[in-house]
């Protein structure tokens, strides 16, 4: 099964280049690139799992109903994108199981950062996908995590994929940064090793970020973004269904895999 998910979230990462961006506009990026995810999912009538941000999901109901009616699964990016507290993991939850009617099981930290997995056991989820096993400088540095999925305290750990032997990280600035013969093909390798590929993206990708004036990010952020990366992603989706693999969301993976 190939896991896609998207972090919805208040689009934030300007402030980490220098640039002053409001709320409103925070998330009115996320909002049309959401749309634009569900779009193309839709064209190709395949689910993922959203995790969201409460700000976001609060400000965006009418998307949050989408991804539940189109049979997508919402999952806790905790409360805010840039502050969290322990009692998030609960509080965050909550909110967005209310917003949806629907339960959330699933759990990634912003920015992956390490969160005490014994407080998400207590949150009541059974899976956390908050590891990048890899090594990244200044960012990562998970070489002694395991490459696929696994329990602690309870709760399933579900890594962002990387390669086999070498562990290339298969997530969104790979995905924007290779040739795309080259994505599909350590996608294909990885899958085919691991039984299942779990890829990330976020909906700001899907605006044009090479704008210096507004967001000053470097070249390997701003790349194929906007158009280009909805052709990419659109490209990437159809050469993986063209191999017969599947598609699914973290709860059918779980299921699938007789994973309580």
């Amino acid at each position: 099964m190939i896991l896609l998910s998207f972090d919805i979230e208040e689009f934030d990462m300007p402030f980490e280049y220098g640039k002053d961006i409001s709320l409103e506009n925070q998330i009115a990026v996320s909002e049309k690139g959401t749309e634009t995810i569900l779009n193309i999912l839709q064209k190709h009538q395949i689910k993922a799992t959203f995790f969201s941000t409460v700000v976001f999901a609060e400000k965006v109901p009418h998307l949050i109903k989408r991804i539940i009616n189109e049979g997508h699964e919402l999952a806790s990016h905790t409360y805010y994108h840039s502050n969290f507290e322990v009692a998030h993991l609960k509080q965050s939850k909550a909110a967005l199981e209310a917003l949806s009617n629907s339960e959330v099981v699933g759990f990634r930290m912003p920015r992956m950062y390490p969160v005490d997995e014994r407080e998400i056991e207590n949150a009541g989820y059974l899976y956390n996908s908050s590891i990048n096993p890899t090594f990244l400088p200044g960012r990562y540095n998970h070489l002694d995590k395991p490459r696929t999925y696994f329990k602690l305290h309870n709760v399933w750990q579900i890594p962002a994929s990387v390669s086999p032997w070498v562990r290339f990280p298969l997530f969104w600035l790979s995905f924007h940064n290779l040739p795309m013969s080259i994505y599909k093909f350590l996608a294909k390798w990885t899958y085919k090793n691991d039984g299942y590929l779990n890829i990330y993206f976020h909906p700001w990708e899907f605006t044009p970020l090479d704008n210096k004036t507004a967001y000053n990010f470097p070249k390997y952020v701003s790349k194929n973004t906007g158009n280009a990366m909805t052709e990419r992603l659109s490209s990437f989706i159809q050469a993986m269904k063209e191999k017969k693999y599947i598609f699914g969301t973290f709860k059918e993976f779980l299921i699938l895999k007789n994973l309580k």
